[in-house]
C-alpha cells in the first residue's frame, strides 16, 4: 500500500487540512467536547488497580538481576590480542573472561 503522506517532508497545507478533515469525519474518534473535558481524570484516578497492574508489570521488565554482576573495567590490550577474540566471532569478550579466569587458576 502506497503511503500518501510521508514524515520526511513537511506537509503543505493543503495536506495538512485534508488529514484534519479525515480526523473531524472519524466516526469512531469523535473530538472531545470541553464538557468532556473537564469531567475527565487522570488514569491512575480513573482505573487505580489498572495503573498498579501496569506499574507491577513494568517493575519486572528487563534482565532479572544476577548473583555476581561482571564489572566494568578500562584495559589496555595488544591489538593483536583483541583482533584474534573478535576473529571468533560473537561472544568473544566472554571466551576472554574465560581465558583469563583458567590462567588465574580459577
Amino acid at each position: 500500500m502506497a503511503t500518501k503522506f510521508s514524515s520526511k517532508r513537511p506537509l503543505t497545507k493543503e495536506e495538512e487540512a485534508e488529514i484534519q478533515r479525515m480526523i473531524a469525519s472519524d466516526p469512531d474518534a469523535p473530538e472531545a467536547t470541553n464538557e468532556e473535558l473537564a469531567k475527565a481524570k487522570p488514569f491512575r484516578e480513573a482505573l487505580p488497580h489498572l495503573a498498579a497492574s501496569i506499574d507491577r508489570e513494568r517493575a519486572r521488565r528487563g534482565r532479572p538481576p544476577i548473583e555476581k554482576p561482571r564489572k566494568h573495567v578500562s584495559l589496555r590490550l595488544d591489538p593483536d590480542i583483541i583482533d584474534h577474540y573478535k576473529a571468533t566471532g560473537k561472544g568473544w569478550q566472554s571466551r576472554m573472561n574465560e581465558a583469563l579466569r583458567k590462567a588465574a587458576g580459577l
